[in-house]
């Protein structure tokens, strides 16, 4: 996946916004005021963090040893560093960032899942 596809990604859903409170290197993607992904687009190799179910990170850490890690300056228990060089399938890719949408998504107050069409 490039960066282009990565940043293309992150903004498909719904009321996602780009922020840059790091400075113009870091790309930081948002839903309701909330962080659900951020990348230095330019990095190589290319690496985004995401929020994760606790349970399930620990098992893509296992299972994508050296790919997935525990989230680079982040809450190790909710957050992974995914590295996004084309190791990892693009589809599997996809998915992580989706849930991570998701999960964020799924805190917000109900009245802001429902303008999402996230209920």
């Amino acid at each position: 996946m490039t960066p282009q596809e990565l940043r293309a990604l992150c903004l498909s859903f719904n009321g996602t916004v780009e922020d840059f409170p790091f400075g113009p290197e870091t790309s930081v993607f948002k839903v309701g005021g909330k962080l659900f992904a951020l990348s230095a687009l330019d990095a190589r190799p290319l690496k985004a963090n995401l929020k994760c179910d606790p349970d399930d990170a620990v098992r893509l850490r296992e299972e994508y040893e050296g790919l997935v890690v525990p989230g680079w300056h982040m809450n190790k228990r909710h957050w992974n560093t995914v590295t996004v060089d084309g190791a990892l399938p693009d589809a599997l890719v996809r998915e992580l960032v989706e849930d991570s949408y998701d999960l964020v998504v799924a805190g917000l107050p109900r009245a802001e899942r429902l303008r999402l069409d996230r209920p």
